[in-house]
C-alpha cells in the first residue's frame, strides 16, 4: 500500500505509524493530592547531556494541561504484564488509577510498580508540532529494572517481546 503527494488521511497515517513498534509509558504526577496521568507510546530518548527524554501529547488531551503545571513528573516504562494498566491510563474514565499499583515520590512524581524503568523528570521545553505538543523533560532521578521485559505497542495492540533465540 502506498500514498504519494500528501494524498492520505489520518486513518492511513495511523495504519502507517502502527508499523513502527514503540514502548508504552505511564506519564504521571500528583495533583491536588491525587494521582493524575496518562499512557503515552510516543516516548523517546533525546539527549545524554543534559539527560533529556520526550513525550508527544495530543492537543486534545484533557490530562496534559493538568500535568503541565506540575514541577515533577514520573515516567514509567511499562512491563509486559501492564496492558490493563496502559488501557486504564489511556481511558476517559474518572479513576484511571483504579487497580493500578503505584507509588509517589515526595516531589510528586508517580510511578507504576513493576515497570522496567522509572524516570523522575522536570519539564524542560514544550514544542508545538501539528496536532501534538512535544514535551521535553529533564531526568532528575531514575531507577531501572533491566530484567523486567517491556510491553510494546504495535499495529494498534500491545505485544510482548520474545526472548532471543
Amino acid at each position: 500500500m502506498t500514498a504519494v503527494d500528501g494524498r492520505f488521511d489520518t486513518a492511513l497515517l495511523r495504519q502507517a505509524f502502527g508499523c513502527f513498534p514503540s514502548g508504552v509509558t505511564a506519564f504521571c504526577g500528583v495533583r491536588d493530592g491525587s494521582p493524575e496521568g496518562m499512557a503515552a507510546s510516543s516516548f523517546t530518548t533525546v539527549s545524554l547531556d543534559p539527560p533529556l527524554v520526550s513525550v508527544c501529547v495530543a492537543n486534545t488531551s484533557s490530562t496534559w494541561p493538568k500535568l503541565a503545571a506540575l514541577q515533577r513528573l514520573g515516567l514509567s516504562v511499562l512491563a509486559d504484564e501492564h496492558a490493563p494498566v496502559a488501557r486504564s491510563l489511556a481511558s476517559k474514565s474518572a479513576d484511571r488509577f483504579q487497580g493500578v499499583d503505584w507509588t509517589a515520590t515526595e516531589s510528586g512524581a508517580v510511578f507504576v510498580h513493576g515497570a522496567t524503568l522509572w524516570l523522575e523528570c522536570a519539564p524542560f521545553k514544550r514544542i508545538e508540532a501539528g496536532d501534538h505538543e512535544i514535551v521535553v523533560l529533564q531526568i532528575t532521578a531514575l531507577a531501572m529494572y533491566p530484567d523486567v521485559s517491556p510491553i510494546v505497542f504495535h499495529r494498534s495492540g500491545f505485544r510482548e517481546l520474545l526472548p532471543g533465540a
